[in-house]
């Protein structure tokens, strides 16, 4: 029987299965490996392993008391609709570290369904949010 573990630990990360899945995805085109590496360094990360492969990722950056922001969270395709993904979101929102935190955050393009049965929900008013995007070329080009 196969066994699914997830994990906090930087050292077991893959790193190029992690960039390159992102650069394949709608949400992480353009990022460089050391981009990857560079926002892997400064976040709270959760490989999900299958048998000790590494089947899935998420990246969570948080203050640790008031605020979380979850992101670049996958499961590979090859192993989608077998509930993992419920698995490792359930995983961090569970985490005892994050036991302080009151406000939550994510976006998503096409995962609602998925982050609503775990409480999520959209802007309560949104007119309160703003976002600042600089361009990645922009950013590399100065």
């Amino acid at each position: 029987m196969s066994k699914i573990t997830i994990s906090t630990d930087h050292n077991k990360l893959d790193i190029p299965y992690i960039h390159n899945f992102l650069t394949d995805s709608y949400w992480g085109k353009g990022r460089t490996i050391e981009a990857v590496q560079k926002s892997i360094n400064h976040s709270r990360c959760y490989g999900i392993y299958l048998d000790d492969r590494q089947i899935g990722f998420a990246r969570l950056v948080s203050d640790m008391v008031v605020f979380a922001y979850l992101m670049d969270v996958f499961i590979d395709k090859d192993y989608n609709g077998k509930g993992y993904a419920q698995q490792l979101i359930n995983f961090i929102l569970e985490d005892p570290e994050l036991s302080d935190v009151k406000k939550w955050g994510l976006r998503t393009r096409d995962a609602h369904t998925l982050y609503e049965k775990v409480g999520f929900k959209p802007l309560a008013n949104p007119s309160m949010s703003m976002e600042k995007w600089e361009s990645l070329a922009t950013k590399i080009v100065s």
